[in-house]
């Protein structure tokens, strides 16, 4: 997905992955998850100035996936935040860039379906950073020199 939205985004900014785990080991909707980034990451990349990355994260803690998508993009306005989930609301800073207002409402069913939660943090001309935190439901991490395989 990362090298798709590199070839959408004609090289001019990058997505920058790091995985901090080396197995996380997970029941999750692939269609969903895939949704999620998909998402968040092209936001990130359509509000960001060209040339600037965008970060992506996996981190895996206790029982949990964590995957962070954060920006140095324009922001989000503090009175924006709190309807930022709403099908149709967009930010009043995003002027003529193309949107619908539905990314994020989607982004944020997806993450309810999976019994997760989402959080922003936004600034100005700084930037946004969204963080979720996926349960890793009837799944287990696995150690180095174990089977890596998911359970069923």
């Amino acid at each position: 997905m990362v090298d798709e939205l590199h070839l959408e985004a004609a090289n001019q900014q990058r997505i920058r992955f790091k995985c901090n785990e080396d197995d996380i080991c997970g029941n999750f909707d692939p269609k969903l998850l895939r949704q999620m980034l998909s998402n968040l990451l092209t936001n990130a990349l359509k509000y960001s100035p060209k040339g600037d990355p965008v970060d992506l994260e996996l981190n895996g803690e206790e029982n949990q996936a964590i995957l962070l998508v954060r920006d140095r993009g324009i922001g989000i306005p503090a009175n924006d935040q709190i309807h930022l989930f709403e099908p149709f609301h967009r930010a009043q800073n995003t002027g003529t860039i193309n949107g619908t207002g539905l990314g994020l409402a989607i982004v944020k069913k997806a993450v309810d379906l999976h019994q997760g939660t989402i959080y922003v943090q936004s600034e100005i001309d700084v930037g946004t950073t969204f963080t979720i935190n996926l349960p890793l439901l009837n799944a287990k991490k696995f150690e180095s020199g174990h089977d890596k395989s998911c359970p069923d």
